[in-house]
């Protein structure tokens, strides 16, 4: 047994060399992107002490005062903390009730067009803005919203739906709800994309087994398509689950009008005002642990909920 065992060793060094040298140019183009992870990601952790200390960067870590857990005892007694962490976990989950199903829905509807043509442009259509920034997005919203010069408010007005124009970015609830779906419309396209993939690796003898029995299109979507999609679905939900304490600061600050502090006021908000601004670092890295902690509990405790309904789950 041994000596097969040995025998075997030299061959599967030989197909890894060979498998190596075939495709080496992808193993090159994968050195950039892993190196950028290892050092944005993983050499960033020993600098997770600064919440623990009193960091003054002039000092360096060595110098800096260690104060142990008195910057998270600072955060949780600030009103301001609970206010953005409020904000926050609203406005994410919102966006996760209304974003998450759309792409699902716009992915097996695409999936049903029969015009190829059609459907490749109503793909890059979709996903498009996923690529734009929040500073053209937010400069597109804020000429298609005005009160009064705003294109949809000119319209809604010449056709003698509305009186004055709606105040879509400049008071709190409008404010809300042109925040979320401006969001949704902004990342449905890329989920589309990652269901539509899942969609094709649907083994298609099961849509010809389900015509032979039957089925219609409705029921072909709901007991293949949408079965075949699941693990997909689920994945997805958790990593989203694992997101809810983030927040966008770049879409924050390009959707900042005077007028809606109270709501857009959010932890990425927070950080910056409260911590990076003022150079108190050790008070950012703190509620940015926070947030990681939180998110990691979420996606633990969402992956053993899968798994006990049956799913694979992400771990």
């Amino acid at each position: 047994m041994l000596s097969k065992q040995t025998s075997m060793a030299p061959k599967y060094r030989s197909s890894t060399w060979k498998q190596i040298q075939r495709d080496w140019r992808l193993y090159v183009l994968m050195i950039l992107p892993i190196a950028f992870v290892i050092i944005f990601k993983y050499a960033a952790y020993p600098g997770l002490r600064m919440a623990f200390m009193n960091y003054k960067p002039a000092k360096g870590y060595a110098g800096s005062e260690w104060v142990g857990l008195e910057t998270f005892a600072k955060i949780f007694r600030d009103k301001d903390f609970y206010r953005a962490l409020k904000n926050s976990l609203v406005f994410n989950f919102l966006d996760l009730i209304i974003g998450f199903p759309l792409p699902i829905i716009l992915a097996i509807m695409l999936n049903e067009l029969r015009f190829n043509r059609f459907k490749k442009v109503s793909q890059t259509i979709l996903y498009l803005p996923h690529f734009l920034s929040w500073v053209i997005i937010s400069s597109v919203a804020l000429n298609l919203f005005k009160p009064e010069t705003g294109l949809i408010n000119i319209l809604l007005k010449n056709a003698g739906l509305i009186e004055q124009g709606i105040p879509f970015l400049t008071e709190k609830y409008h404010w809300a709800v042109s925040y979320l779906l401006i969001g949704v419309w902004q990342n449905m396209g890329w989920g589309t994309i990652i269901y539509l993939a899942a969609i094709t690796g649907i083994d298609t003898q099961l849509y010809e087994a389900a015509t032979i029995d039957g089925a219609g299109r409705i029921r072909k979507i709901w007991h293949v398509t949408m079965p075949g999609i699941r693990p997909t679905m689920v994945t997805l939900l958790i990593m989203n689950l694992g997101r809810v304490m983030g927040s966008n600061f770049e879409r924050l600050v390009a959707f900042d009008f005077v007028m809606v502090k109270d709501v857009q006021y959010q932890l990425a908000v927070y950080i910056y005002e409260k911590g990076l601004s003022g150079g108190n670092f050790s008070r950012a890295t703190a509620v940015g642990l926070f947030q990681s902690l939180v998110g990691l509990m979420l996606v633990l405790g969402a992956d053993f909920v899968a798994k006990k309904l049956g799913e694979d789950g992400l771990i």
